[in-house]
Order: structure tokens, then sequence, then C-alpha cells
């Protein structure tokens, strides 16, 4: 029997929560939440103090600021999907350590392999490194990017808008894209569905 995509994501966070050799277990699990049929889903690097507390991601100033921008380009919060990098609020919000990123790696992965986005939109630098290695977010932030079958376009964090009207502007700028990157993506995947019925008509010959 096949599992619905909401089974397999509830299999998964119970998964997570089972698994001991995580790290920042004395932190509550923040798995993620929105519609895994959603047309983006945005990744942060890590629950900060409110998302801790309410074991959802993306709830204090920094979700507030998101949740604005969402509804900007007439989406609805319940229908992307919202979730982080790590899972758990590392001690006093401190960056993401190499060895917790890798620990939550293999959970993150699987739980984009059952969302399967059309776009992943990275949340600042740490989240956009993880899929970009070598981008800065200065530089790249605002850019579409493929990567394997995937396609990623990062932006600034919202709480790093909240700190800099220049930030805040480029973040809404580039936010204001979204819905035209998508329909840029539909387009490039006709294209391709098109060209892949050509290719078996002709093979029948």
């Amino acid at each position: 029997m096949i599992m619905s995509k909401h089974e397999a994501l509830k299999k998964l966070e119970e998964e997570m929560e089972n698994d001991s050799s995580l790290p920042l277990r004395e932190s509550n699990l923040v798995f993620g939440e929105g519609s895994p049929d959603c047309e983006a889903m945005f990744i942060g690097e890590g629950p900060g103090f409110y998302e801790d507390k309410m074991k959802r991601p993306f709830v204090g100033r920094a979700g507030q600021l998101l949740d604005k921008l969402i509804m900007s380009i007439g989406w609805k919060r319940e229908n992307v999907y919202i979730t982080n990098v790590l899972k758990r609020r590392p001690p006093g919000n401190r960056d993401p350590l190499p060895g917790e990123i890798e620990a939550y790696a293999p959970y993150l992965t699987r739980q984009i392999e059952i969302i399967d986005p059309p776009v992943i939109v990275p949340l600042g630098r740490f989240a956009m490194n993880y899929f970009l290695p070598e981008a800065k977010i200065s530089r790249d932030q605002g850019k579409l990017f493929k990567l394997g079958e995937r396609y990623i376009y990062p932006l600034f964090h919202p709480a790093a808008a909240l700190r800099g009207t220049g930030t805040l502007n480029s973040l809404t700028e580039s936010f204001m894209k979204l819905p035209e990157v998508l329909k840029k993506l539909e387009t490039m995947a006709e294209v391709v569905a098109v060209e892949t019925r050509k290719d078996a008509q002709k093979s029948l010959f």
C-alpha cells in the first residue's frame, strides 16, 4: 500500500523524534508544517526561541515577516511548506555546527523527496550553502539555480531583513518574483513533456 505524503511525513517525524543519535535533543523537535503539495518549500537554518516553545517553524518576528511576504504575492501560509535544515534549536540561537547539519541532513533529504516541491527556497546563508556551497547570499539571492533535478531560489533570511532596510527591500523584490519563477518552471516542464512525447512517438517507427 502506497502512503500519502501526509502519512510519509508523519512517519518521518516520528522516526526523528525517536532518533537518540540526533544532536540538540534538549530542544523540542520542530519538524515543519504546511502543504506537502506546495508550490514552494521554504527552508531556514534552524528554530529560534519561539519556534522551540511552539514546536512550529517561523512563528517569531522573522516568521511574521515571512507570512506578510507570502500574503503579498497572493499565497497563504498553509499552502506552502516551511521547515529548517536543523529541526531543533541550537543553544542561544547560535549558528548551526557542521556536525549538526550533517546529522540532520538525511532527514531533510527525505523530507524534500516526499514533498517533491517545484522550487526550494532557502532562507539565509546557512540554508543556501546547504544546497549551494559556493554561493554568496548577497550576490546570489533572488537567482534561480538548477541542482540535479531540483530548482533552488535562495533569498535573504527574514531575520536579516528586519535588521536593515536595504536587505528588506532586496528580499521583498526577490520574493515578488516567486510567482514568475514558478510560471517559468511550469513552461519549462511543459516543453520537456512535449519533447518527451515526440521522442516516444519517434521510437515507435
